[in-house]
């Protein structure tokens, strides 16, 4: 096997880890949405989404300082597709959450099905194993639990998604109703579908560069 030499320059890894902090921060605000629907109402909802749009700039502030170093860079820690397809990953998951909480502001919604509380236990869980893994690219060690548990944790996400649609459609909510709740859990799942593209990703980078 021919000897790979990687450069000593942290800063790709240190955005990523950045990156994916930004992450955390995001399905945390989520969090606190979910409880100001179920209790403080739509003025602590404006807030909270004035909070996640804050995130959502600084984590494309950090997307963009990725491309830019690696636009600037002659060599790089691994194939620049991949560093490219890695940081458009994560900015996905920041983004769907986003959109998820600008749907719930702009909707007006005052509550959300009880099980999307468990959509965002599967988020803030992936974002912050995410958190944790992404340093660990440096040495390309201790990888695999990441991608199996992220995906473990896709296959519960999936299991609620058609729970929630199951009650969606049961009968209990109003077509107008039915067509607002299931645009945000339909967003909340495919930030859970984007963080094991995230995984997946890493995964490919690991076998490449193993």
């Amino acid at each position: 096997m021919p000897l790979r030499l990687r450069p000593n320059d942290p800063t790709f890894y240190d955005l990523f880890t950045e990156s994916a902090n930004h992450l955390v921060d995001g399905s945390r605000i989520l969090a606190e949405l979910l409880g100001s629907t179920a209790g403080a109402g739509l003025s602590a909802s404006h807030q909270i989404a004035a909070q996640m749009k804050d995130a959502e700039h600084a984590a494309d502030e950090t997307t963009h300082s990725i491309i830019r170093r690696v636009n600037s860079t002659f060599v790089t820690p691994f194939d620049r597709e991949d560093i490219y397809r890695l940081a458009s990953d994560l900015d996905d998951v920041m983004d769907y959450m986003e959109e998820a909480v600008d749907t719930i502001h702009l909707f007006n919604l005052d509550k959300l099905p009880a099980e999307a509380a468990e959509q965002i236990e599967v988020l803030q869980r992936m974002a912050t194993l995410t958190a944790e893994a992404m340093p660990r690219l440096r040495t390309m060690k201790d990888l695999a639990e990441y991608w199996i548990e992220i995906n473990r944790l896709e296959n519960t996400g999936d299991a609620v998604h058609r729970r929630i649609v199951a009650k969606l459609f049961s009968g209990e909510f109003d077509a107008l109703t039915v067509m607002k709740l299931k645009t945000v859990v339909d967003l909340l799942e495919a930030a859970i579908d984007a963080f094991e593209h995230v995984a997946n990703t890493v995964e490919q980078i690991a076998v490449k560069e193993s």
